[in-house]
């Protein structure tokens, strides 16, 4: 029985060979499913873990930053894309003492020279240690003793020379550690004390640096933090803030990651649509190809019958090259897609403007298993159809058919 399996497969092969053309573009028309069911597949999931990161990583359930910068803040988390702006710091005492406030913690951004310590600017964040209940958490991740002054925070997607300092205005910063990563702009940015802040502040104004007219670290910051007490109401709570302080902006956590949410909710049902109706198309296109091809074959199937070939085996034989077409087309579209997805995720979260984040490797490895198998499957059930038909074919009557 092995024998006769193997004699079997080793026509299908032949068979292949002898009319490559029809391989060629069969195998090339199910890589481009396998292509779509992987990479679409792997950037969802990726969206989804860097939206729960996100979440994880906001830490505030409320920020507040000037009027006209809310887009500017958006950008910062979301792409990455650096700015500064201020307020006046007296804001924050004001509002602590607003009832509802649990933590409140202050940051002051300044953002890098050109070409300096990166290939291009990035975000530096600059936050209390005192009050931060954001940045910290994290840090204790990666790093567990206090940072010191002059040291600095990495995020992930930081890459420096030799791996210890990074240079800002013209002067070197330790580099104690480098943070996970969360797939959302944050992985761009520098993180450092307010002393150290002040540090650069003052580096930068040697060199000619201006941020903006009468900001400085000691008077101005960038945006308020807000963490809210349990069971108040937080709609109430932002209406009394914008009473309080008046011309700001108060963005709620939730709102913005819900926002993010509804974009990934529908480019999952496009992806799923698209791959749905590829699916089809496939399904179909590979029935009429291997039905047309039948039609051509009938003499080579009356031969093979003559020859002692039975009927099982004759469907055998079908069913072994189109599982050879699926296989080939599943692991060139998934080997393909790995090449596009995994070397460029960074300039694909970029471009999407999203939280994305790579899986971890089983699941990336359970993907890939279930992109191949369902492309393996697709094309053997697609032959399936025209090997029962052959099958049920006589002899005598499938000869006449090919002459």
């Amino acid at each position: 029985m092995k024998h006769f399996n193997h004699y079997l497969f080793r026509i299908a092969i032949l068979n292949l060979r002898h009319s490559l053309t029809r391989t060629v573009g069969l195998v090339f028309f199910t890589a481009i499913l396998s292509f779509v069911l992987f990479g679409g597949s792997i950037l969802m999931i990726s969206l989804q873990k860097g939206l729960r990161t996100m979440k994880d990583r906001m830490g505030a359930d409320v920020m507040i930053v000037p009027l006209e910068n809310t887009n500017d803040m958006e950008a910062i988390l979301l792409k990455g894309e650096p700015s500064c702006f201020y307020f006046k710091k007296t804001l924050e005492s004001k509002v602590k003492a607003i009832d509802g406030v649990e933590l409140c913690s202050s940051q002051f951004f300044l953002t890098s020279l050109d070409a300096e310590c990166c290939d291009a600017r990035v975000q530096l964040i600059g936050f209390d240690p005192a009050t931060d209940f954001s940045i910290q958490p994290w840090i204790a991740k990666v790093y567990e003793k206090k940072l010191e002054n002059g040291a600095v925070i990495i995020g992930n997607d930081i890459r420096v020379e030799n791996g210890k300092s990074v240079k800002l205005y013209g002067t070197e910063y330790e580099v104690a550690a480098k943070l996970d990563a969360t797939g959302t702009g944050l992985d761009q940015a520098v993180y450092a004390t307010t002393d150290t802040i002040k540090l650069m502040y003052a580096a930068a104004y040697e060199k000619g640096q201006r941020f903006l007219e009468e900001a400085d670290p000691d008077g101005s910051i960038s945006a308020i933090l807000i963490r809210v007490k349990e069971g108040t109401d937080v709609k109430k709570l932002i209406k009394n803030i914008r009473k309080e302080l008046g011309a700001v902006q108060v963005v709620e956590s939730q709102s913005m990651i819900r926002g993010t949410a509804d974009q990934i909710k529908q480019m999952a049902t496009f992806l799923f649509l698209f791959g749905g109706l590829l699916l089809v198309i496939s399904i179909v296109t590979i029935c009429l190809v291997h039905n047309l091809t039948s039609n051509e074959r009938k003499k080579e199937f009356s031969v093979l019958r003559t020859l002692g070939v039975t009927r099982k085996g004759l469907a055998g034989i079908l069913l072994r090259e189109a599982a050879v077409i699926g296989a080939m087309g599943g692991a060139a579209g998934i080997a393909v897609s790995s090449l596009v997805v995994f070397p460029f995720h960074v300039y694909i979260g970029d471009r999407l403007s999203m939280p994305y984040l790579l899986p971890d490797v089983p699941i990336i490895f359970l993907v890939g298993l279930m992109t191949f198998l369902a492309t393996l499957l697709t094309g053997t059930l697609s032959a399936g159809m025209t090997a029962y038909k052959i099958s049920r074919s006589e002899v005598y009557l499938t000869m006449r058919e090919g002459e």
